[in-house]
């Protein structure tokens, strides 16, 4: 059975990485000039590939 404190340690991380990527597409959408949109785009591709692995880590976890 998935330990609930584990889940819920997850589930934060996941909310945390999930208001960062709001707040890169704000950003994002803010920002003129070739260097700060593809900065913010590598920011948002490392918080979405971060949010990928927490969301797979979740899903084994729940299974367990």
């Amino acid at each position: 059975m998935a330990d609930p404190e584990e889940l819920a340690e997850i589930d934060r991380h996941i909310a945390i990485i999930r208001d960062n990527l709001r707040e890169l597409v704000e950003q994002a959408a803010a920002y003129s000039g070739a260097a700060d949109e593809q900065r913010t785009a590598e920011r948002i591709a490392d918080q979405e590939e971060r949010l990928a692995q927490l969301l797979k880590e979740r899903e084994a976890l729940a299974k367990t």
